[in-house]
């Protein structure tokens, strides 16, 4: 990924040498650093605040192609970035300039002094900085962990606070009991926003009503107060007094419709008169959102897979509901033709090995395991092991090119292929070649 460095990536290593010892969820890092920058956090556009475990990324993808098809100007701050840091910061469409990002980090570690701080606490800051001195209608921004305690928890109350579902994650710091974990991700509920949720476990559900109720505020629940379904050639969304026939979003799989009408409901939460049906349904259309269910027809593994008729995908999904929705989308590509399906697996050693293999046991797969340049990637002989317990095969590659020329060397019909399991993983694809990178 050298080729793809930046004048400002000197910074960031810098940066990432200010890390506390032992991390702790607190605030008290960024507090510091942004009252000493005259707190930019009180300088931004009326904000939508995204936490959850699954979905945030494809759910605020949706909310910038429906909010800049109405017109409106956006800023986003997502994570982690695929390829480029830039990807992390969005300022009124547009990925930041290299230049741009270089000067605000040097001033925002300047003013920091060396002092203890977090890599993500002091990015957060200077994507902060950047946003507050370029104008928008609108900032989607992205819990990184967690929520109560998150860097971008230091925002005042957002219009919106969205919660996509909840899983097991992150267990090492937001514990194991569903109901904590949704406690924390409610976290982002204050006084004064509207919170719009979606469908979520029992215990998920009644955490987040606990904490909504004790910071009062109402919430608009899929499946109750809005909901979103597969309609005929399309989509229907509703609610209360409305009805919508819209377009299927242009992200693959049966879980972007959950996702769409999660996004629509927390946009016409924020109650802008410019996002009407129309906007929508130009935004579903136009939605891009690299990484998840994306197709790769260019660059050299898309051009070696489409040699041999086959069609490669890249999804990031990282635990076992990620991995059921890609499984879900995959078994549907399968029914339609009846061609079979390749999987090439990588995944971080801290992530639930056991539990995203199962997810594909019953699509009966080719497995290809792989490793990737992570210092945390699993050993695919591990990985290997995992998977025979749970009733998979699986070979060994020596890296992804190598798992994509095994999956094309194949006799027979001419596979589906997905390579899945880290987002790690598809930054390294990606990386490959500039046709593929994430603008």
């Amino acid at each position: 990924m050298s080729d793809f460095l930046g004048p400002h990536d000197a910074a960031l290593r810098r940066l990432m040498g200010l890390h506390p010892k032992k991390i702790d969820l607190s605030l008290g890092r960024i507090e510091r650093l942004c009252a000493a920058l005259d707190h930019p956090e009180d300088k931004l556009p009326p904000v939508i605040h995204v936490a959850g475990t699954n979905g945030k990324g494809s759910t605020m993808a949706l909310m910038r192609a429906i909010a800049e098809a109405a017109g409106l100007s956006v800023h986003v701050f997502t994570s982690p970035h695929l390829v480029r840091f830039a990807e992390r910061i969005r300022l009124a469409g547009r990925l930041i300039q290299d230049a741009a990002l270089a000067d605000i980090l040097a001033e925002v570690e300047a003013v920091n002094a060396g002092q203890e701080i977090t890599f993500f606490e002091i990015t957060t800051v200077a994507a902060l900085v950047a946003f507050s001195r370029e104008p928008a209608d609108l900032l989607i921004v992205e819990v990184g962990l967690g929520g109560r305690f998150d860097s971008t928890n230091i925002l005042p109350p957002p219009r919106v606070a969205v919660i996509t579902p909840v899983d097991y994650d992150h267990r090492e710091f937001l514990g194991d009991e569903l109901s904590g974990i949704a406690r924390e991700k409610a976290g982002i509920l204050k006084p004064g926003c509207v919170g719009v949720v979606a469908r979520q476990a029992d215990d998920a559900r009644r955490a987040i009503e606990v904490e909504a109720d004790r910071a009062g505020v109402g919430l608009r629940w899929m499946g109750q107060a809005f909901d979103a379904h597969a309609g005929a050639g399309g989509m229907v969304w509703q609610d209360e007094t409305r009805l919508l026939d819209l377009p299927s979003p242009a992200l693959v799989g049966a879980h972007q419709i959950d996702n769409a009408g999660l996004a629509i409901a927390a946009l016409l939460a924020f109650d802008d008169h410019r996002i009407d049906a129309a906007a929508i349904g130009r935004g579903l259309q136009t939605v891009v959102w690299p990484a998840r269910m994306q197709r790769l027809s260019a660059g050299p593994l898309g051009a070696r897979t489409a040699a041999v008729g086959s069609d490669l995908w890249l999804d990031g999904g990282h635990n076992p509901h990620g991995a059921r929705a890609a499984s879900d989308a995959m078994r549907q590509m399968a029914a339609r033709d009846g061609r079979p399906v390749t999987i090439i697996l990588g995944l971080l050693a801290n992530k639930d090995a056991k539990g995203v293999l199962e997810a594909f046991v019953s699509l009966a797969p080719r497995l290809i395991l792989t490793g990737f340049a992570a210092e945390a990637a699993a050993k695919p002989e591990s990985l290997a092991g995992i998977a025979k317990s749970v009733g998979l095969a699986a070979e060994i590659a020596d890296d992804v090119s190598d798992a994509v020329a095994r999956a094309t060397d194949a006799h027979g019909p001419s596979p589906h292929i997905l390579i899945c399991g880290s987002l790690y993983l598809a930054g390294e694809v990606l990386a490959l070649s500039p046709e593929t990178l994430p603008n």
